[in-house]
C-alpha cells in the first residue's frame, strides 16, 4: 500500500512501439525510417481524449528482434529512433499530463548483450561470467560456448544470474538512468521468474532517489499479494481477472467471474492490481469473445472494478487479432497503427466512445481505485455487484447475458451509464437483453 499517490488516478494506454510504428522485425544498421518514436506524438492528444493519464510503452531499448531480447539497456532501439526522440516524446507526454511507464526486461537478455558476448569471447575467466548461470565443458577455454540457463526454453534469451551483486547494480543503474530522463515507472517483464529478494533490493535502492517511481511486476499466476510484498513492488498484472472476464462471458457463467471478484477483493486489501482485458501477449478481447456483442460487458467490468486499468492500443477501437503459438505468432496483436487518429476507421468509434464514457465515470469516482465489490445478484447469465470503498459513495453494476430482458434488484435508481429501466418503488430495474447498466 505504498504506491505513489499519483497512481490512484492512473489509467494507462498501453502501446507496443515496434509494432505501432511498423519497425523492421529484426535489428538493422539502416532502418527504413528514422525517428519513428516520434510517430507516437500525434497520438498523445488521442490518449488524452480517450481519458488515459499515462502511456505504458512496450520495449524501446536496443534489441535483436521483438524488444524482449535486449542488447543495450542504455540505448533507444535504432528502429525506433534516438535518445533525443525519447526525450521529446517524454516532454510531449508530460506536457499533456501523461505519465510514462517503461518495460524493463531484467530476467533475461538477448545473446548480443555485451556482457554475454564477453563470456563467449573470453571463456570462464570473463569478468561478466558470474552474470549468467553457465555450464562449462571440461577444459573450456576462450571461444568455447558454455551451456546456459535460458528463459522458458527460448535459447536466444539468456537468463541473468540474480544472485550476482553486479547484476543488481546494473539493473539499478538502468532504472535510475531512465527515471532521471523522465520515465515515471517500470513494468518488470517476467517478474515471476526472478527471485523476490532481487526485486526488493533493487526497488529499495531506486526508490531512495526516485520515491515517486511506480513498479508493477508481470505475474501470470501464484500468490500475487505475497510476490508484491516480498518484492517491494507496487502492483502485479491481474491475469486471473482477465481470464475470468472473457471466460465467463463466453460460457454464460457469471459464477466464475463472481469467484474471481472475491479473489480480487482480497488482493485489493494489500495493493491495487494492474487490470486489463488485453495486452501485447494475448488474443485481443474482440477476438477472444465468441459473441462480439458482449465486448461492452468486458469493458464495463474493467473500468468499474478496483485496480489500475490498462487499455491496450486498438482495443478501444475494437481491433481484432489472434495470438498464435508459432514464430511470428504475436504479430497479429502488435499491429501497425495509422499515421494519425484521423486515419482510423469510423467502425471503431462507438467502442472508443464507450471507453470515454466509462473512463469519465471512473474519473468522477476516483475512489474506485481501491474499491471492493459485493455481489448482490448472481445467476449464470445475470450479475449485479455493488462497488464501494468504505465511504458513502457506491455504484451498482448490472450485467445481462440473456437473450431476454431481466429484472434485477438494485438499491440505486439513477442510471449513470448503459441501459436500464428502474422502478424506484419496487427496488427493481429491467435490463434489456444482452445489455448492462451502471447505477448510482
Amino acid at each position: 500500500m505504498s504506491e505513489p499517490g499519483w497512481v490512484q488516478h492512473a489509467i494507462w494506454w498501453h502501446v507496443y512501439p515496434l509494432g505501432f510504428v511498423g519497425a523492421e522485425k529484426t535489428a538493422t544498421a539502416e532502418p527504413a525510417a528514422a525517428h519513428r518514436l516520434l510517430d507516437l506524438v500525434p497520438w498523445l492528444d488521442y490518449a488524452v481524449e480517450l481519458g488515459a493519464s499515462g502511456l505504458a510503452l512496450g520495449p524501446v531499448f536496443a534489441s535483436e528482434t521483438h524488444g524482449y531480447d535486449t542488447t543495450d539497456y542504455f540505448r533507444i532501439d535504432p528502429r525506433l529512433g534516438t535518445l533525443e526522440d525519447f526525450d521529446s516524446l517524454v516532454a510531449e507526454a508530460h506536457g499533456r499530463g501523461l505519465r510514462i511507464l517503461l518495460d524493463g526486461v531484467f530476467n533475461h537478455t538477448g545473446r548480443s548483450f555485451p556482457p554475454f558476448q564477453h563470456v563467449l569471447r573470453e571463456g570462464p575467466g570473463a569478468a561478466t561470467a558470474p552474470w549468467f548461470s553457465l555450464q562449462w565443458p571440461e577444459g573450456a577455454t576462450a571461444g568455447v560456448e558454455p551451456g546456459y540457463r535460458d528463459f522458458e526454453g527460448h535459447h536466444h534469451l539468456v537468463a541473468l544470474n540474480h544472485e550476482e551483486p553486479a547484476v543488481a547494480d546494473f539493473v539499478v543503474d538502468v532504472m535510475d538512468h531512465w527515471l532521471r530522463r523522465g520515465a515515471d515507472g517500470w513494468r518488470l517483464d517476467a517478474a515471476y521468474a526472478v527471485p523476490s529478494s532481487f526485486w526488493a533490493g533493487v526497488t529499495a535502492r531506486v526508490r531512495a532517489t526516485h520515491p515517486d517511481a511506480y513498479f508493477v511486476g508481470e505475474y501470470i499466476h501464484g500468490d500475487y499479494a505475497s510476490d508484491v510484498c516480498k518484492g517491494g513492488l507496487d502492483s502485479a498484472t491481474q491475469y486471473e481477472l482477465w481470464k475470468a472476464v472473457w471466460s465467463s462471458l463466453n460460457d454464460g457463467n457469471f459464477f466464475e467471474l463472481a469467484a474471481a471478484l472475491e479473489r480480487h477483493n482480497a488482493l485489493l486489501g494489500s495493493f491495487a492490481p494492474l487490470t486489463f482485458i488485453g495486452n501485447h501477449d494475448v488474443t485481443r478481447i474482440a477476438s477472444k469473445l465468441e459473441d462480439p456483442g458482449l465486448l461492452a460487458h468486458a469493458v464495463v467490468v474493467l473500468l468499474t472494478l478496483g485496480g489500475t486499468p490498462s487499455i491496450y492500443y486498438g482495443d478501444e477501437q475494437a481491433y481484432r487479432g489472434i495470438k498464435e503459438d508459432r514464430a511470428g505468432g504475436d504479430d497479429d496483436v502488435r499491429p501497425l497503427f495509422p499515421a494519425s487518429p484521423g486515419d482510423l476507421s469510423p467502425v471503431g468509434r462507438p467502442v472508443f466512445e464507450l471507453h470515454q464514457e466509462l473512463i469519465g465515470l471512473r474519473r468522477r469516482h476516483a475512489w474506485l481505485h481501491r474499491a471492493r465489490t459485493e455481489v448482490l445478484q448472481l445467476s449464470n447469465e445475470v450479475l449485479v455487484y455493488r462497488v464501494s470503498a468504505g465511504g458513502p459513495e457506491q455504484l451498482i453494476v448490472a450485467l445481462n447475458l440473456s437473450t431476454e430482458p431481466q429484472s434485477v434488484r438494485t438499491p440505486s435508481a439513477r442510471v449513470l451509464a448503459g441501459r436500464a429501466t428502474p422502478d424506484g418503488s419496487s427496488g427493481l430495474a429491467v435490463l434489456a437483453a444482452r445489455s448492462w447498466a451502471v447505477l448510482g
